[in-house]
């Protein structure tokens, strides 16, 4: 499973069934009776998402915990929401290729894509990260006087990646890029 804690916004928009989606409660049970089942302890769970309204259009984004790495999704609608699985792994894969994975980083980050299970927000640290990236888009968009319907969200995620950020307890930047990229080699 990969753990995703939504903001109050997110919840109110996801249909959600015992903590999953419609459609990650089909992959859970495929996954239990599988084979190949995923390790209890992924290390792509843990993610933070907010719920962005960005020139009228619902977006999605969402933050790895440990990595501080982004995946923005764009434009969804209320069907999109209950297929929120599907559209964070097709975002986060296309992000991956964007700044560079390399076939082996992208094989292992494919093993670990798992359903969601959508919990309640409880990491500040991480909010605050999501609020940055957020006004950074926000900004872009102003300054360049963009669309947001204009921009790739994999091309943007991969812009929000390539700077330096704060974790809470450790005085030294980390870059999202390099973080998530070793994530995937360890």
């Amino acid at each position: 499973m990969i753990n995703v804690y939504c903001t109050q916004k997110l919840l109110t928009k996801l249909p959600i069934k015992q903590g999953l989606l419609p459609e990650g409660e089909l992959l859970q049970t495929s996954l239990i009776e599988g084979s190949n089942n995923i390790d209890l302890i992924n290390p792509l769970s843990g993610w933070h998402a907010n719920l962005l309204t960005l020139q009228r259009r619902n977006c999605v984004l969402m933050v790895h915990n440990q990595s501080r790495f982004p995946v923005l999704i764009i434009g969804l609608t209320k069907p999109d929401f209950a297929a929120l699985d599907y559209h964070f792994a097709d975002c986060f894969m296309n992000t991956l290729l964007k700044v560079g994975a390399n076939d082996t980083q992208m094989q292992t980050a494919q093993a670990l894509l798992a359903p969601v299970s959508i919990n309640k927000s409880n990491d500040r640290s991480v909010q605050g990260t999501l609020n940055q990236m957020a006004g950074d888009v926000e900004h872009m968009l102003w300054f360049d006087n963009a669309s947001i319907t204009d921009c790739s969200p994999y091309k943007t995620a991969a812009w929000l990646a390539d700077r330096p950020c704060n974790l809470k307890a450790k005085k030294d930047c980390i870059w999202p890029i390099k973080a998530m990229l070793t994530l995937l080699d360890t």
